[in-house]
């Protein structure tokens, strides 16, 4: 009886271990991927913190443009020599406090508007380059994605080609008993099992280090999951035209080059601002005098007091015009001038780039689907070949090693098959990706 309930709880036990690990491990499609990996992943999140900081950068620069209020606090205190000035006759007195709010303002900040338009435009840059962020790194997901499916494909076809190797050895095994064969077959089919065990091995490695990369993207730690295989769902393909007028829409690397091309044709024009006067207006009020008080009693307790008003404002206006500075201002355009043309430039690479890009992966996307017939006719022939030399070595009429040679032939089309889905399905939704369309 005690057996009996040892054996019954470790069945027990062993049930409550399987449905846990079954409830933990989740079942992940693509787009669940990708929906993991914007929010697990580390380039998204500083790319958000760049566009951030931007965002930041611009607020600043719209508050530099409008009036400020600042307070200013000052006590000083000057050593007595029994004269009103004290030992330092340059300060007005013994104790002076000045107690002034002051307002600042440039003036011509008010119209002129350029600083805050290269603030908008750098915000505008580093929001396009978190799109280029998110779509590389949904680009990395997706080939990992497809990876996991394809090399699960290939453990199932090393899981056949072991089972395929089992049965030749254990016919060998049997025709040698029978004495129609020698013991030399018998040791080739050794030698091809433990070749397709090793295979097995592989393939069960393959897989575990593709989950582990996705699992880095779109998981807080590393958890054990599955994912939908849809490798041999095979979308259509629409027209290179209508692709490639998708990609040049939607490309985020050509939003980054495009934002950046304003930002410099903005920066020109706030350079030239150097040749421009500047024109400050401050206005002060508060109190600087020798008592901190509103007002100052300087007259006789005894007779009638004399009394000083402290507290007052004071207006300045300051206009600064440049006359010489050594061709700086000059140079600064020229640079920001240079800056303009070399984003120019950048923004014409890219367009050829991305043009370039869809070109390549369309047309690997074409060759791909083009061969997936083959391939799977490939398989399926590789499969019926080793069939028919099986049933010829069973009667006698092959050798070992023709069955040996039809079963690595028969693996690798099945490898080969799986390979062709999943370089297609890894372009097409590469080619989604590019068009703004995944």
């Amino acid at each position: 009886m005690r057996k009996r309930f040892m054996i019954l709880d470790s069945v027990l036990l062993f049930t409550v271990t399987w449905a846990l690990s079954a409830q933990q491990s989740p079942t992940i499609t693509l787009t669940e991927a990708l929906l993991r990996a914007q929010e697990y992943g580390g380039q998204i999140q500083a790319a958000n913190i760049a566009a951030r900081l931007a965002q930041e950068d611009r607020k600043q620069t719209v508050a530099a443009s409008l009036p400020s209020l600042t307070a200013f606090n000052q006590y000083i205190y000057t050593e007595g020599n029994g004269t009103p000035a004290g030992v330092f006759v340059a300060n007005d007195g013994v104790h002076v406090y000045n107690e002034q709010l002051q307002a600042h303002e440039e003036v011509l900040a008010l119209a002129r508007r350029g600083e805050i338009r290269v603030a908008q435009a750098a915000e505008a840059v580093q929001k396009a380059r978190t799109e280029v962020a998110r779509r590389g790194l949904k680009a990395v997901v997706i080939q990992d994605y497809y990876t996991i499916a394809a090399s699960e494909e290939k453990l199932a076809n090393a899981q056949k080609s072991v089972s395929e190797a089992e049965q030749f050895l254990d016919i060998t095994q049997k025709q040698e008993k029978g004495g129609e064969v020698a013991h030399a077959d018998v040791i080739k089919a050794q030698l091809q099992l433990q070749q397709r065990q090793r295979d097995f091995q592989e393939g069960q490695l393959a897989v575990d280090r593709a989950k582990t990369a996705l699992a880095v993207l779109i998981f807080p730690r590393l958890d054990s999951y599955e994912i939908v295989d849809d490798l041999a769902q095979l979308p259509a393909l629409a027209a290179f035209k209508e692709i490639a007028a998708q990609g040049s829409a939607n490309s985020a690397d050509l939003a980054v080059a495009g934002a950046a091309l304003k930002q410099a044709n903005l920066a020109v024009t706030v350079a030239r601002y150097a040749y421009l006067p500047s024109f400050g207006l401050d206005v002060f009020y508060g109190l600087d005098a020798n008592q901190l008080a509103a007002r100052s009693n300087y007259g006789d307790a005894a007779l009638v007091p004399d009394y000083r008003q402290n507290l007052g404002y004071v207006a300045q206006a300051t206009l600064n015009v440049p006359i010489w500075n050594w061709g700086a201002i000059h140079s600064k355009v020229k640079q920001a001038a240079l800056r303009e043309e070399q984003a120019r430039l950048d923004l014409t690479l890219t367009q050829r780039q991305v043009q370039a890009s869809l070109a390549n992966l369309y047309e690997e996307a074409r060759i791909a689907f083009a061969q997936i017939d083959s391939l799977s006719s490939s398989a399926a022939l590789a499969a019926e070949s080793l069939r028919l030399t099986l049933l010829r070595y069973t009667a006698g009429e092959a050798t070992a090693l023709e069955v040996v040679d039809a079963q690595t032939t028969a693996s690798q089309a099945r490898n080969g098959y799986a390979d062709g889905l999943l370089r297609y399905r890894a372009a097409y939704a590469n080619l989604q990706n590019l068009t703004g369309n995944f």
